[in-house]
C-alpha cells in the first residue's frame, strides 16, 4: 500500500451498523459518524469523501459482516485494504485511553492506514470464484468440526460401555464399513447378536480387503467382556443415530470437496499449488484464500512469519539466547501448512528432511514445523514465478580418488 491518497477511511464493521472515520494525509478528520450497513448509505458516504480525492477504504473484517462495504467500495472504484485484528489491537495500545468503542477503533484503523501502510494487507481480488470458494471452504470447516464432534461422541460412548470394542472400532469410526455396522447393528449387544455371517456380509461389502479381519477383531473384542455395563441398552439405540449422522456429514464433505475442486480448477494458481506434494484440494483452497498469489509478502520469511511457522528468536544481552515456536500468526494458514507438511511425508525429499530433523533430536511436531517452514520457501518461489513444483535433482556422488 502507498500513501498517495487524499482520504484514509477506517471502517469498524458491525452487523447492522459500522462506524466510519475519514482522515486526510495530515490526520485531520473529514468524517466521523455511524454508518448503516446498506448500499445506498455506503455509496453516499464514499461519494462525499471522493470529493477530496482518491480514497483508501480500510476494514477490520473483509468477509461476512464486512463483505458489503468492501463490495460497494470496489464498485465505486476505491482501493480496499485490510488491517488484521491482532495488528489493530497492538497499534491501539499506542494511542491514549483504554476505552473500547467503535469510534475509537475506526479512528485507529484510519490512522494506521495513514501512518503505518506496511501493517495493511491486501484484500484479494473480489471475483465471484474466490467469494464462492470462501463460502464453500468455510462450510467445509464447519462440517469437519461436526464430524469430529460426532466421532468423539461415538468413541466416548463405546469407551464407557465396552472399551475393547472401542479399541477396534474407534480408530476406524469414519470408515464406511464401521459406520454401516453401527447403523445396522447398533452397540455391543446388537453387534454380538448379529453373528459373524451378517457382520462379514456388511464389512466385506464396504471394505473388501479388510472386512474379514475387521469382523475377527470385533468378535475377539466382544469376547473380552462378559459383563454388561449400565447404559448399554440405551447406547444400542443412540449409536445407530450417531453413525447415521456422521455418515451424512461425511457425504456432505465429499460433495463440497467436489464443488471446491471445480472452482479451484478454474483458478490460474490451482495447478501451481496442487503440484506440490502434500497439497490437496482443501489445503490449496485455504492457502489461496489466505494469501492469494503471495505478492503481498516481500520474502518467504515474511510469509512464514505471517503463517506463524517462523521461529521466534529471544536474544537479550548474554543471558537470554534461544528460539521458540511462534504462538501467533494466521491460524488457518498455519494449520494448512502443517497438514500439508504431514501429508508430504510420503515424498522422498520431504521425508529425508523430516528424518534429518528427527535425528537432530526434534520431536515429531517440531520436525513438521521445520519441514513446513522449508516448504514455505519453495511455495513462495512457485507462486512468485508461477511455476509448478520440481523435485530437487539428487546430488551426484563424488568419485573416489583412484
Amino acid at each position: 500500500m502507498d500513501n498517495e491518497y487524499s482520504v484514509f477511511l477506517g471502517l469498524d464493521v458491525g452487523k447492522g451498523e459500522h462506524h466510519a472515520v475519514g482522515l486526510d494525509p495530515a490526520g485531520e478528520r473529514l468524517h466521523d459518524a455511524p454508518l448503516p450497513n446498506s448500499e445506498p448509505r455506503l455509496r453516499a458516504m464514499f461519494g462525499k469523501l471522493a470529493g477530496h480525492g482518491p480514497v483508501l477504504v480500510v476494514v477490520d473484517q473483509p468477509a461476512t459482516i464486512g463483505a458489503l462495504p468492501v463490495a460497494v467500495a470496489r464498485a465505486c472504484g476505491h482501493d480496499v485494504a485490510y488491517l488484521p485484528g491482532l495488528a489493530m489491537r497492538r497499534i491501539a495500545d499506542l494511542y491514549p485511553g483504554s476505552a473500547k468503542t467503535d469510534a475509537r477503533d475506526a479512528f485507529v484503523i484510519a490512522d494506521a492506514a495513514r501512518t503505518l501502510p506496511h501493517a495493511l494487507r491486501r484484500v484479494d481480488v473480489g471475483d465471484e470464484a474466490l467469494a464462492e470458494l470462501d463460502v464453500l471452504v468455510g462450510y467445509d470447516d464447519d462440517l469437519a468440526a461436526e464430524a469430529t464432534r460426532i466421532s468423539n461422541r461415538i468413541r466416548g460412548l463405546l469407551t464407557g460401555i465396552h472399551p475393547a470394542l472401542e479399541r477396534v472400532l474407534g480408530p476406524r469410526v469414519a470408515h464406511a464399513a464401521v459406520l454401516e455396522i453401527l447403523i445396522r447393528c447398533g452397540g455391543p449387544t446388537g453387534i454380538g447378536s448379529a453373528g459373524r455371517r451378517k457382520l462379514t456380509s456388511i464389512a466385506t461389502k464396504h471394505a473388501p480387503r479388510m472386512g474379514t479381519k475387521l469382523v475377527d477383531n470385533i468378535l475377539a473384542a466382544l469376547d473380552e467382556q462378559s459383563v454388561v455395563v449400565p447404559g448399554t441398552a440405551a447406547a444400542d439405540t443412540v449409536l445407530p443415530r450417531l453413525a447415521e449422522s456422521l455418515k451424512t456429514v461425511l457425504a456432505q464433505r465429499k460433495t463440497v470437496a467436489t464443488e471446491v475442486e471445480e472452482i479451484l480448477d478454474a483458478h490460474p494458481l490451482a495447478r501451481v499449488l496442487t503440484s506440490m506434494p502434500g497439497i490437496g484440494v482443501r489445503t490449496a483452497a485455504r492457502i489461496l484464500l489466505e494469501i492469494g498469489d503471495a505478492s503481498a509478502f516481500k520474502t518467504s520469511g515474511h510469509l512464514a512469519a505471517y503463517a506463524g511457522i517462523a521461529p521466534v528468536t529471544n536474544h537479550s544481552g548474554s543471558s537470554i539466547r534461544g528460539e521458540h515456536p511462534a504462538r501467533s500468526g494466521n491460524r488457518k494458514l498455519k494449520r494448512a501448512f502443517f497438514l500439508a507438511a504431514f501429508a508430504s511425508l510420503s515424498d522422498p525429499t520431504s521425508r529425508a528432511y523430516y528424518d534429518r530433523k528427527r535425528a537432530e533430536g526434534k520431536k515429531h511436531n517440531a520436525a513438521l514445523i521445520c519441514l513446513a517452514r522449508r516448504r514455505c520457501d519453495v511455495l513462495f518461489a512457485m507462486l512468485r514465478n508461477n511455476t509448478l513444483y520440481q523435485a530437487p535433482e539428487p546430488k551426484p556422488e563424488l568419485r573416489q580418488a583412484a
